[in-house]
């Protein structure tokens, strides 16, 4: 029952987010606000232009990976910064 509850609270949460991104439709599904999908969408959308003009041979599914590939990256890169500011804070 209690699972049950957590789903329904879960659910209640997230919203449905329509983006185009690339020019095809999404129908994203988070908690995020509008504000902050249409950040993400704008933000993807200039970087996928920016991919195609550097290498405009690229197929989608290459200039897909190389845009996820550069998130995760930017990702670790601001783990790492959170790691080190936690790790200073603990030895202040």
């Amino acid at each position: 029952m209690l699972l049950e509850r957590k789903r329904m609270l879960m659910t209640a949460n997230k919203r449905r987010f329509k983006a185009e991104i690339d020019g095809h439709a999404y129908t994203i599904i988070g908690t995020a606000s509008d504000r902050h999908m249409q950040t993400v969408t704008r933000m993807m959308n200039e970087q996928i232009e920016q991919l195609k003009k550097l290498a405009p041979d690229l197929s989608d599914q290459e200039v897909a990976t190389l845009l996820a590939f550069n998130a995760i990256s930017d990702q670790v890169d601001k783990q790492a910064e959170l790691l080190k500011m936690q790790t200073d804070d603990a030895n202040n």
